[in-house]
């Protein structure tokens, strides 16, 4: 105790802003992944927007389909066009 009040806090003093600085450091990087830093909010954060996968073609014509806003026959005609441009992404036997 006595060493401290002599000699005084010793290097250990740059410990604390290195901390500070890996906090930092470490919010801006996670703020700058999730978009939130460049103003587009991810996927769950307040004020985003839809994911990526979820505007797809694909889904905004499930979409369509299950609010009623275009018959089974529609469906199944815009789907096959779809598949011909996009094709499907992992769904069903090849």
């Amino acid at each position: 105790m006595n060493t401290l009040a002599h000699d005084g806090p010793g290097p250990w003093i740059l410990f604390f802003p290195l901390i500070w600085a890996a906090v930092v450091l470490g919010a801006v990087t996670v703020l700058r992944r999730t978009g939130v830093w460049r103003g587009r909010a991810a996927p769950g954060w307040r004020g985003g927007g839809p994911p990526v996968a979820e505007s797809s073609p694909l889904a905004l014509l499930g979409r369509r389909f299950a609010a009623g806003e275009i018959d089974e026959e529609e469906y199944w005609r815009r789907l096959s066009v779809l598949d011909e441009q996009f094709g499907r992404t992992g769904t069903g036997p090849v």
